[in-house]
């Protein structure tokens, strides 16, 4: 992985982080199927009508928008409101990266490294020890739901990969047209239709800039870069980037809503990022062997071409001998 791109994925993680402390001063203005749901409104429109439809199947693009938007967003948004903390949540959620791992290995047969697997597990310790230290900060369906949202997200990326789609912000785009209706139903069985139509139409102006937040920035940034390096990688070489995100989420839950960071949370950090940085070493000694292997390729010289040519490039050119009538051989 190039680093330009690991810093790419990096910049996703941060804000990603400062995502949560978004979705926190939205709750306090908007119930939270009705917060998710603007969030797609706005990453749809108006864009749906600039970028090109998505080259993937329908299905994909129905089954992306969700297990991404109905399923993750609603049941995160909904747990941040039942009591989850915006670090914490932050935390808990980056359990999709094993999830992702394990998920892509047995659907995908995408095959991990050991010191990836490796990374993941040790970033899954750091979670599980401020999941058990800081049960003052969230209630048990806050945990629960979003542990759920964990799994969903990593099916959706997943279901990104299986997709094949070579333009992935038209992925995001066009498949952010599905969830607002089902959460929004969802919200008027929940929270009542007046409850939905007073939300809607009070909108404040805390409300609109965390909807402007989470769906241009997190959304169509963060998702657009993110889906992008999944395209590109394995799913088991960017997924465990995301361990990054509570590092971000805890240092801005901590500046700016006063959420307390004390040595529980500071511990799980720390052994998160040294996970992360068994991945990164794996994934910065493939490039490497990549590099070393291209360069041991040696050209040789073919009798009659006039020219180097690579050995990969001799069925090439075998095929255009036969389909002009001449052997280049």
């Amino acid at each position: 992985m190039k680093t330009s791109h690991r810093l790419l994925a990096v910049l996703v993680a941060a804000i990603w982080g400062v995502n949560f402390v978004a979705i926190e001063l939205g709750l306090r203005d908007l119930p939270p199927l009705v917060l998710t749901a603007l969030r797609f409104v706005a990453a749809a429109v108006p864009l749906v009508f600039l970028v090109p439809r998505p080259s993937a199947r329908l299905r994909y693009v129905l089954a992306y928008g969700l297990v991404l938007g109905v399923l993750k967003f609603g049941a995160l948004f909904t747990a941040l409101a039942a009591g989850m903390s915006a670090g914490l949540a932050s935390l808990v959620l980056q359990a999709q990266a094993l999830m992702s791992v394990l998920l892509a290995a047995a659907v995908l047969g995408e095959r991990p490294a050991r010191a990836q697997v490796a990374g993941v597990l040790v970033g899954s310790v750091g979670i599980g020890v401020l999941a058990i230290g800081s049960g003052g900060h969230t209630t048990v369906i806050g945990f629960v739901l979003t542990l759920f949202a964990a799994a969903s997200w990593a099916t959706a990326n997943l279901v990104m990969r299986a997709s094949g789609e070579t333009r992935p912000l038209s992925l995001l785009v066009w498949s952010s047209l599905v969830p607002p209706l089902p959460l929004l139903g969802l919200a008027g069985v929940v929270n009542g239709g007046q409850a939905v139509l007073d939300a809607l139409t009070g909108l404040s102006w805390r409300g609109l800039l965390a909807v402007v937040y989470i769906a241009y920035v997190s959304t169509l940034v963060g998702f657009g870069i993110w889906n992008r390096l999944i395209a590109q990688y394995s799913v088991a070489r960017v997924a465990p980037f995301s361990l990054l995100v509570p590092v971000f989420g805890l240092s801005a839950a901590w500046l700016l809503l006063d959420e307390p960071v004390g040595a529980t949370e500071l511990a799980a950090a720390a052994i998160i990022l040294a996970g992360l940085a068994l991945v990164v070493r794996r994934s910065t000694a493939e490039g490497n062997s990549d590099t070393a292997a291209s360069e041991g390729r040696k050209p040789r010289l073919r009798p009659g071409c006039g020219r180097l040519v690579r050995s990969d490039d001799t069925d090439h050119f075998a095929r255009a001998g036969r389909r002009d009538g001449h052997d280049h051989s």
